[in-house]
């Protein structure tokens, strides 16, 4: 590959609902740039992106591939991206690296949940965007609805930039809407000029009409000309759209086959004319002292400084780090400093990767994307520069997995392998993370969906050779009492020589506190305790609170008093009294009408107006209370709920199912309430079951 300088350089992410053709669009833009002499197929798990036995098993994509492709003089570095909302970290990653987004849409699927969240994330970063309208040789394909639907959905920013030539239903060409020229098709991405058919005057008439007044609404001059009749001239127009898709406030629409490598060229022309390279963008950083931001240029004569955006882990060929490099120019031999970990790393040797396939270079300039190898010490977010530098570049932040449960291993003795397997694949996905949960006696695997779970699973016993398997999750109650009781605890042993002696009367009562187990106090008058044995009964009942005669939960919210007990002289020990006290908790807690208490969490559901009463029903039939609504931008509305945790498992998978993927959800413990009675006695005849 030859040396790019930063103008010559774009980087690009490629985003879209699952499914949608975004791998087969970069197979067929490798194909007609000569990267690869026979264009792969998602069925067959032989395209560049999916090179991951998960995602050739699963015909899809699971992680970002890295794909540089040369076009006439620049390089366009395409991050592939999956689509499946449980992968959304990936996607994440990705962005933090992209100055601008293709948004990939089927032409028979139209506007599906994945083209608004790709929005979204283009709104929420501002990077300039386009459309590719995909799959145009199938019979279906309907490049004017699409280009409808995108308009009522996003706004009249959205322009066509071409309109398509179909024959005996065929694709066969387009109009480039700009240049006012026809496009037929003569082999895969090649194309001749031809006149435009007349059966296409009346959409060319309308598309035109879009472009010019997206291009009309970029200044209050073209405006004024605009409403005046005014025609723009092709130099006029070319620049007013170049200025306005790098602001974003111009969204071209494109199309093509992927499966037949059609209008590939013509997008690759698009993104080397339209996407800004990165010398004419700014990064932001974060100053360690002052923790103020602050904004650098992508320089190629400066210090070089480097972010890690994403890791991959190749239990074969090693981790890779994958980076952009921000200012200056990356050799090899180098030493940097880690500002994050404050250690420095050698660097000796770069690479450019495309898809699983490694080249080393000699040099990566400002604004290029590549790789680094088998630094483990790296992790994603690093920020490598100088040394005595103390500012870090900003990452995107990356989602909080809410979705998690139970794992065990399937062989034992297989624990400590599964643990070190796991830290390597929450090196690669940082939406991926592992909890030991003691008081349930159990591992905990949290991710964004249960699919993503599934992967993981799979993964491991493909690539580490250890297996596991997934469950549902205990849930952490409570346990506590509603009401007072005086009980007498009494352990009375003999064994030859001195015995075991030790009674005490106590009170157990509702502490009202169940943020805290337990409050011990004594009101022992007459030394019928001594006071030397008092820290042995609170030892009793501090052990005791740790799981509960109920359903063996922890205890909260209980007040012990010691009022009376007895002792011996001789046989009397803070052993048993230590035992005593047990007894007297667990017969206290048994007579003071116990209750399970259940975690309730407060939820926060953010999803488009349409969808609100069938949340809302939904959190009703889980046993949540909905505290409010607001309504915020984009015609959406956040509901807040308390819900019990019990209620929130599977809660993923049911609000996409409920939203068709479009709704996000966050929650966070609040407090314990009494469980109602059904489900304190479902789980108690659980726990008895698993004790027996």
């Amino acid at each position: 590959m030859k040396q790019y300088e930063t103008s010559q350089i774009r980087n690009v992410v490629v985003l879209g609902h699952g499914g949608v053709g975004k791998t087969t669009m970069m197979e067929a833009m490798a194909y007609v740039t000569g990267v690869v002499k026979r264009q792969g197929r998602v069925e067959d798990g032989s395209t560049i992106s999916d090179f991951d036995k998960e995602e050739q098993k699963r015909l899809f994509s699971i992680g970002t591939s890295l794909i540089p492709i040369e076009y006439e003089d620049t390089k366009i570095n395409f991050l592939d991206t999956p689509g499946y909302f449980d992968f959304a970290g990936e996607v994440e990653e990705a962005l933090s690296a992209a100055d601008a987004a293709i948004i990939v849409v089927n032409a028979k699927s139209g506007v599906q949940v994945g083209t608004e969240k790709a929005w979204d994330y283009c709104e929420k970063y501002q990077l300039p965007r386009m459309f590719f309208v995909t799959a145009m040789d199938d019979d279906k394909a309907s490049f004017r609805q699409v280009s409808i639907a995108l308009t009522e959905k996003f706004g009249r920013k959205v322009a066509p930039f071409h309109i398509p030539m179909r024959e005996n239903e065929k694709f066969v060409g387009f109009v480039n809407v700009v240049k006012m020229k026809g496009r037929r098709f003569t082999n895969g991405s090649e194309y001749e000029e031809c006149d435009i058919p007349d059966y296409l005057q009346e959409h060319l008439t309308t598309a035109r009409e879009s472009l010019m007044e997206a291009v009309a609404e970029t200044s209050e001059e073209f405006m004024d000309r605009y409403f005046s009749g005014e025609e723009f001239t092709y130099e006029e127009v070319s620049q007013a759209l170049k200025e306005n898709v790098v602001s974003g406030n111009v969204v071209p629409v494109l199309m093509g086959s992927g499966v037949n490598a059609q209008g590939m060229k013509m997008l690759l022309l698009a993104i080397q004319k339209y996407f800004p390279s990165p010398d004419k963008l700014t990064a932001q950083m974060t100053n360690l002292a002052t923790n103020g931001l602050m904004e650098i240029n992508y320089d190629s004569t400066k210090h070089p400084s480097v972010k890690v955006f994403k890791t991959m882990v190749d239990p074969f060929i090693g981790k890779y780090s994958l980076i952009k490099v921000m200012t200056g120019t990356l050799t090899g031999d180098t030493t940097l400093y880690n500002v994050n970990k404050e250690t420095e790393e050698k660097i000796s040797k770069i690479y450019v990767m495309r898809g699983k396939e490694v080249t080393e270079v000699d040099r990566l300039v400002a604004g290029d994307i590549g790789a680094l190898a088998k630094m483990n010490s790296l992790s994603t977010g690093d920020t490598l520069a100088e040394k005595g530098a103390s500012v870090v570049y900003k990452n995107v932040p990356i989602s909080v997995p809410y979705t998690y449960k139970a794992y065990k291993a399937t062989n034992k003795g297989d624990e400590d392998k599964i643990a070190g397997a796991l830290a390597k694949l929450m090196d690669e996905d940082l939406t991926l993370r592992h909890v030991n949960d003691a008081e349930n006696r159990q591992m905990l695997l949290y991710g964004l969906g249960d699919q993503q779970l599934e992967v993981v699973a799979s993964k491991l016993l493909d690539r580490y050779k250890v297996s596991i398997e997934l469950t549902k999750p205990k849930v952490a109650y409570r346990e506590t009492i509603r009401k007072k009781t005086t009980v007498t605890g009494t352990h009375k042993k003999q064994s030859g020589g001195h015995g075991q002696y030790g009674v005490v009367v106590m009170e157990f009562e509702p502490s009202g506190d169940l943020d805290k187990p337990y409050e011990f106090s004594e009101r022992v008058v007459g030394g019928a305790v001594p006071k030397n044995f008092f820290p042995a009964v609170e030892k009793g009942i501090q052990e005791s609170v740790q799981r509960g005669p109920l359903a063996g939960y922890p205890v909260v919210g209980v007040k012990a008093t010691l009022i009376d007990g007895k002792y011996h002289p001789v046989d009397s020990s803070e052993m048993a009294f230590k035992t005593a006290a047990t007894l007297a908790f667990r017969a206290g807690v048994l007579d003071a009408s116990p209750v399970l208490l259940e975690p309730i969490s407060t939820l926060s559901v953010t999803v488009p107006n349409r969808f609100a009463g069938d949340v809302m029903g939904d959190l009703n039939r889980r046993r949540g209370r909905v505290l409010g609504m607001d309504h915020i931008a984009g015609g959406k509305q956040i509901i807040n709920a308390e819900v019990p945790m019990s209620e929130l498992y599977g809660y993923s998978t049911d609000l996409r199912s409920m939203t068709g993927g479009i709704g996000d959800f966050s929650y966070e413990f609040a407090r314990y309430e009494q469980a109602p009675i059904d489900v304190q006695q479902r789980e108690i005849a659980e726990r008895a079951k698993d004790e027996a």
